[in-house]
């Protein structure tokens, strides 16, 4: 197939620490290119992929701008239709109101946020989009959405280290935002008596409360804190860590980190909110507790992460959680995709 994946102009592809997003997008364009499709990476000049990188912007534009997105994503899409692509696969809402500069090409779009009300309303306009959402919990708050299809996010797991045998602390990665809870992993640790390594950074919106809950918390004895970390130091963190800490207060829509984490072996120890339930394997991959108490009772010396197989933690993400099923799950989405796409510009000759 011959496929545009167009990904955001605000960090490189992949990131060169936090994205999310542009992980995501990098992971399914190598595992299609590997594949043999001929597939067009639209991303910041300063991309790294073995898919043909097409820019606007040679650099990434932080923080997001609204003006950048949709000069970014109308670009992209132009160079598509002109490129006779067989389907584009966009990541922002931005492209499906420029959608129409390229009509006869269908459109995928992957929801990387939480529900949000405004915008479940503006896909309502966009019905011949097919959506893709990245956990069932996230699908079950679109109600609106016709053709929408859950395909979990998948990394490659080669780039993952196990170690049975980790140090004494437990973890946080993350944007150290309320939501994400850094503050809580801090005092579930403090009362379970094990050091805690923090890493991440406070984005702007984010700035009042970490001068709050913050400041004071990364100085006590038993926190080391590591700002923001790129993707080798953040494997040897995973692979080392007794335990990833996600006391998440938000319904996320999916944890990348927690699979990141999972594939290292190291156990996940987080809420109920979100997609945790449908992502971590209780008892197998991690811990799904209900408040700080639970938290600090599994990660205490001798508790509930200690009886998980790091082992065994690792071999079910790479079943779940690899690039290799993400790709799978993507090229049976475009196949039916352009399939009812052919069916529908012949149904009307069939009807004649």
């Amino acid at each position: 197939m011959r496929i545009a994946v167009v990904s955001t102009p605000f960090l490189s592809t992949p990131p060169r620490d936090y994205g999310g997003t542009e992980l995501v997008v990098s992971e399914l364009v190598e595992g299609l290119a590997a594949r043999g499709h001929a597939v067009k990476l639209f991303a910041t000049g300063d991309s790294h992929t073995t898919a043909e990188l097409r820019a606007l912007y040679a650099r990434p534009q932080w923080p997001p701008d609204p003006l950048t997105d949709v000069n970014h994503v109308s670009w992209a899409l132009h160079q598509a239709a002109e490129s006779r692509v067989d389907l584009v696969h966009v990541n922002s809402a931005a492209a499906l109101a420029v959608g129409g500069l390229c009509p006869k090409v269908p459109l995928v779009y992957t929801l990387h946020h939480p529900h949000d009300p405004g915008l479940s309303a503006f896909y309502g306009q966009f019905p011949e989009v097919h959506y893709v959402a990245i956990s069932d919990d996230q699908r079950s708050r679109e109600t609106g959405l016709a053709r929408c299809r859950v395909i979990h996010h998948g990394v490659d797991p080669s780039r993952y280290e196990l170690s049975e045998h980790p140090a004494d602390y437990v973890c946080f990665v993350g944007r150290l935002a309320p939501e994400k809870g850094p503050h809580t992993a801090i005092d579930a640790a403090a009362r379970a008596g094990v050091p805690i390594r923090v890493a991440g950074q406070v984005h702007s919106q984010d700035r009042a409360f970490a001068e709050r809950e913050l400041t004071g918390r990364v100085n006590a004895a038993h926190v080391r804190y590591l700002g923001p970390i790129g993707m080798a130091q953040k494997v040897s963190l995973l692979r080392d860590a007794r335990a990833l800490l996600a006391p998440i207060t938000w319904d996320e829509p999916f944890g990348l980190i927690l699979i990141e984490a999972m594939l290292c072996g190291c156990p996940v120890v987080a809420f109920p909110r979100g997609s945790v339930p449908e992502l971590v394997e209780q008892g197998t991959t991690g811990i799904i507790v209900e408040s700080l108490e639970g938290m600090a009772s599994a990660i205490a010396p001798g508790g509930a992460v200690d009886r998980i197989s790091r082992r065994r933690c690792r071999a079910h993400a790479r079943q779940r959680f690899s690039r290799a099923r993400l790709v799978a799950d993507h090229e049976r989405l475009y196949a039916d995709v352009l399939a009812s796409r052919d069916l529908s510009v012949r149904s009307p000759i069939a009807a004649a």
